[in-house]
């Protein structure tokens, strides 16, 4: 198979590179130059946003250049517009890697591809917001490409190695300086997310096997807890480390923001939660997706955090992700009878 990746040197893109080039794939990153691509690849630089940018994309070869194109683009929805129709002849396949917050809100609870949509999104739209630049991504790679030649890979939260969100490095990174952390409870909360590499598989399969439509992209609903990931953090990192569970209540009514402040937690029982934790992910798993145990994510994020000394790169374009230690002390330092069973506090 010959592979064309759009970016390829960060997080999602990065994965599906090294992903196609463990199956012996030929590889060509398109970039605009500021991470260094993995060896192996033919390298094509150029800036999307830029007048001119895509003329080294444009310069490559001839039609049937490539079986499939990714994107993993989510700024400016005519850049994606205008690669995919500047592709339209020249490859076989348009895998764009979308995201479920193209799902008009609120999002009920095990909602499925064919939920409404977001308004306002087009497709030759320079940057609005997230959702709608996804969206506008997607209706870009379908007008060039057509319905039955463009995979919409619609992911929920994404965590491994490489993440430059800043979500699970920080809960690494926390919860290795020791000491009594705060635990948003339940312990036992369902949370649902997909590691980048099994989705990096699952988007090459895909690509490869002919699919074509939206594909809600995270693990099954239930697939790991708060508490199963916060344990797994402290054994990856080998710290001495209090899991001090809170009751939800507490957490919110000490002016701390979910899913931001606490990454990957939301309280139970609300919109956020149904909308990041329980969507219906059944037409993927149909679909061949497999998703490794939560505990291999945490370990091998980890080791690529200590590879990097603990510092993780941050995406500019996203907020810093994270709980002020002053505030963390002094939500500790109140306590919290309403625990969910595991104890005011427990050691991992």
């Amino acid at each position: 198979m010959r592979l064309l990746m759009l970016g390829g040197t960060e997080f999602a893109g990065r994965a599906v590179v090294e992903a196609a080039l463990a199956r012996g794939w030929d590889v060509t990153v398109f970039h605009r130059g500021r991470h260094q691509a993995p060896p192996g690849v033919r390298v094509l630089h150029g800036d999307r946003t830029a007048p001119g940018g895509l003329a080294a994309l444009d310069e490559a070869g001839g039609a049937g250049d490539w079986d499939a194109v990714v994107d993993t683009w989510s700024a400016e929805p005519r850049a994606v517009r205008d690669t995919a129709r500047l592709l339209r002849d020249r490859a076989g396949r348009y895998a764009y890697v979308s995201s479920c917050s193209v799902y008009a809100w609120p999002r009920p609870a095990g909602y499925d591809e064919d939920a409404p949509l977001v308004e306002g999104a087009s497709a030759d739209a320079v940057a609005t917001d997230y959702a709608r630049d996804k969206l506008g991504g997607e209706l870009g790679t379908v007008e060039a490409f057509g319905a039955e030649r463009s995979l919409l890979v619609r992911a929920g939260l994404l965590l491994g190695p490489y993440e430059n969100v800043g979500r699970l490095p920080w809960w690494l990174n926390r919860i290795a300086r020791g000491g009594p952390v705060l635990a948003p409870g339940p312990r036992d909360l369902p949370l649902q997310f997909v590691d980048v590499r099994d989705l990096a598989e699952w988007t090459l399969d895909a690509v490869e096997g002919g699919l074509s439509g939206p594909y809600n992209l995270a693990g099954p609903q239930g697939h790991t807890t708060t508490g199963e990931l916060l344990e797994a953090c402290v054994r990856a990192t080998g710290a001495a480390a209090e899991l001090r569970w809170t009751s939800p209540e507490a957490v919110l009514a000490a002016g701390v923001e979910p899913w931001t402040q606490l990454p990957v937690w939301v309280p139970p029982d609300s919109e956020l939660h149904d909308g990041v934790h329980r969507l219906d992910v059944s037409r993927a798993l149909a679909a061949g997706l497999r998703c490794r145990p939560a505990a291999e994510t945490v370990a091998d994020t980890w080791s690529w955090l200590c590879a990097l000394g603990g510092r993780a790169p941050q995406r500019p374009d996203r907020t810093v992700k994270g709980l002020d230690p002053e505030l963390e002390a002094e939500i500790l330092a109140a306590g919290d009878d309403a625990t969910d069973g595991g104890g005011a506090g427990t050691t991992v």
